[in-house]
C-alpha cells in the first residue's frame, strides 16, 4: 500500500514537472491538463491546486482559479502563494474586501513579502475607486465614474459589476458603441446576465430604437424579475413610444392642438432620452409652425439641435421658420450647416434661396415703399406711385420744419426710385431675382425723382401745391 502511494506520488510529481514545463512555455492549456492529472493522482497536495490556480488565472478563468486557490489554503493554511493567488482572484473579480483579507493573511505569514504589500495597496485603491464612483454616479458625473471604473478594472479585469457600471455611464454619456461593446463582451461569456441585457436595451433606447430596447428590457426582467432599472426603463420606453405615436396620429389627422399636447406630455417622460426628445421637440416645432406660432417653433427646433447637433430635420425646420419671420441671416446659417453635413442638390438650392432672400432683405424694399404686394399689377403700381408721390412731394411740405422737409424729400425720391424699377419689366425682373441693379446702367443713384414725377403726370410746365383751405392742398400744373 505504501509502495502504491509512493508510486502515485512520484507520478503526480512527474505530471507537475511537465505542467511546469508547459507553463514556462506559456502553453497554459497543456499545463492545466498536467496539473489536473497531478491533482487526480494526489488530491491532497496544496501546491498542485496552487499551480493549477496560477494556470487558470493566466487563461482568464478567475472563478475556477479562485476555487483552486481556496482549496490550496484549506489544505495548507501556511501556503503563502496560495493566499496571494486567492487574493489576486478576488481582486480580479472585483471583491476587493475579500482580497484584502487574503493579502493580510499572506503578510501575517511573511510580513516582508513585497508582492503581498503591493497587492494589498491595489485592493485598497480599488475600494476607494468604488466609493468615489458610487458618489459620482449619484451626482450624475458619469465621466468621473467611467474614469474610476477604468482605473479599478486595471486591477479587476474580470469584474462584470465594474464593466456594467462603466457601460451604463457610457450610455448615459451618449457613447453607445462603447457601451454596447462592453455589454456584448459580457453576454458572450454569460448570455443570461440581466445587467448586460439592461445596458444593451438602454443603448437602443437612447438611440431611439425603442421597440428593440423593450425586447432587451423584457429579457433582462425574465432573468431578474426584480431588476429595478430594467423595470423603470421598460415602463418609460413603452410610455414614450405610445405618446409619440399618438402625437404623430393626431398630427396626420390635422388635430394640431392635440398633437402639441401629446408631444409635450411625451417630453416629460424621460429627460435623459436625448435622441427621442430631440425628435419630439422637432415634431412639436412642426406643430407650432402649422399653428403659425413661429417663435415657439424656432424655440422648439433650437432645443432639438441642442440635444442633437446632427439633427438635420430640426435645422431645416428652424431655417424655414427663420425665413418665414424674415430672419434671413439665421436662415442662411442653418442652411449652411445642413449643406456642410449633407451636400445634396436640394440642400444647395435651399441655401442659395436663403442667400438670395438675405441679399434682398438688405436692399430697399420697393414694394414696401409703394405700399403694394409683391404680386401687384402694373395698374396697382401706378396708382400706388400716384398716391405716394403726391403725399411726399416737397412742395406739399414747404411750410414744414427743415427736419420734416428733409425726411419727406427722402421719401419722395425713394417713391420715384421704386416706381422706376417696378414699372420697368426688365428692371423689375432683375430686382425680383435678387440681381444687382447697378449692372447694365441701372445705377439707382442716378434717378431724378422730379423728372420721374413730371414724366408720370405729363405736365407741360411747372407744378405746385396750393392751399385750398387749412391743411388742404391741390396739385396744379403751370
Amino acid at each position: 500500500m505504501w509502495k502504491l502511494l509512493r508510486g502515485r506520488s512520484r507520478e503526480a510529481e512527474s505530471f507537475k514537472e511537465q505542467g511546469n514545463a508547459y507553463y514556462a512555455k506559456k502553453d497554459y492549456n497543456e499545463a492545466y491538463n498536467y496539473y489536473t492529472k497531478a491533482i487526480d493522482m494526489c488530491p491532497k497536495n496544496a501546491s498542485y491546486y496552487g499551480n493549477r490556480a496560477a494556470t487558470l488565472m493566466m487563461l482568464g478563468r478567475f472563478r475556477e482559479a479562485l476555487g483552486d486557490a481556496q482549496q490550496s489554503v484549506r489544505l495548507d493554511d501556511s501556503f503563502v502563494r496560495g493566499h496571494l493567488r486567492e487574493g489576486k482572484c478576488h481582486l480580479s473579480l472585483g471583491n476587493a474586501m475579500a482580497a484584502c483579507r487574503s493579502f493580510q493573511r499572506a503578510l501575517e505569514l511573511d510580513h516582508k513579502n513585497t508582492q503581498a504589500q503591493q497587492e494589498f495597496k491595489n485592493a485598497n485603491a480599488v475600494m476607494e475607486y468604488e466609493k468615489i464612483a458610487e458618489m459620482d454616479f449619484e451626482k450624475r458625473d458619469f465621466r468621473k465614474v467611467v474614469f474610476c471604473m477604468d482605473r479599478a478594472l486595471e486591477f479587476a479585469p474580470a469584474c462584470h459589476r465594474f464593466k456594467i457600471l462603466k457601460a451604463e455611464c457610457l450610455a448615459m454619456l451618449g457613447r453607445y458603441p462603447e457601451a454596447q461593446s462592453v455589454a456584448s463582451d459580457i453576454l458572450r461569456i454569460d448570455s443570461t446576465n440581466a445587467d448586460a441585457l439592461y445596458v444593451r436595451g438602454l443603448c437602443l433606447y437612447y438611440e431611439d430604437c425603442i421597440e428593440k430596447a423593450v425586447q432587451f428590457f423584457v429579457q433582462a426582467l425574465r432573468m431578474a424579475p426584480d431588476h429595478e432599472k430594467a423595470c423603470i426603463a421598460c415602463r418609460n420606453a413603452k410610455a414614450l413610444k405610445a405618446k409619440k405615436e399618438d402625437g404623430n396620429k393626431a398630427f396626420k389627422e390635422g388635430n394640431y392642438k392635440l398633437a402639441y399636447e401629446l408631444y409635450t406630455e411625451a417630453l416629460g417622460i424621460d429627460p435623459n432620452n436625448i435622441k427621442t426628445n430631440a425628435k419630439l421637440y422637432c415634431n412639436r416645432g412642426t406643430v407650432n409652425s402649422k399653428l403659425r406660432k413661429l417663435d415657439d417653433a424656432i424655440e422648439d427646433c433650437t432645443n432639438a439641435v441642442k440635444l442633437d447637433d446632427t439633427y438635420i430635420k430640426a435645422y431645416l425646420r428652424r431655417a424655414q421658420c427663420y425665413t418665414d419671420t424674415e430672419q434671413y441671416e439665421e436662415a442662411v446659417r442653418d442652411y449652411e450647416k445642413v449643406y456642410q453635413t449633407e451636400k445634396t442638390k436640394e440642400h444647395k438650392q435651399l441655401l442659395k434661396n436663403a442667400q438670395l432672400e438675405l441679399k434682398r432683405s438688405k436692399r430697399k424694399d420697393y414694394y414696401k415703399i409703394l405700399g403694394v404686394d409683391k404680386n401687384a399689377s402694373e395698374d396697382e403700381i401706378k396708382k400706388a406711385y400716384r398716391k405716394r408721390a403726391l403725399m411726399h412731394h416737397p412742395d406739399r411740405h414747404s411750410g414744414a420744419s427743415a427736419e420734416v422737409q428733409k425726411e419727406e424729400e427722402k421719401k419722395f425720391k425713394e417713391v420715384g426710385e421704386a416706381f422706376t424699377i417696378l414699372s420697368d419689366p426688365k428692371k423689375k425682373t432683375r430686382y425680383d431675382s435678387g440681381q444687382d441693379l447697378d449692372e447694365e446702367g441701372m445705377n439707382t443713384a442716378d434717378f431724378d425723382a422730379n423728372n420721374i414725377f413730371k414724366a408720370f403726370f405729363g405736365g407741360p410746365g411747372g407744378f405746385s401745391f396750393e392751399a385750398s383751405g387749412p391743411g388742404n392742398f391741390f396739385f396744379q400744373f403751370g
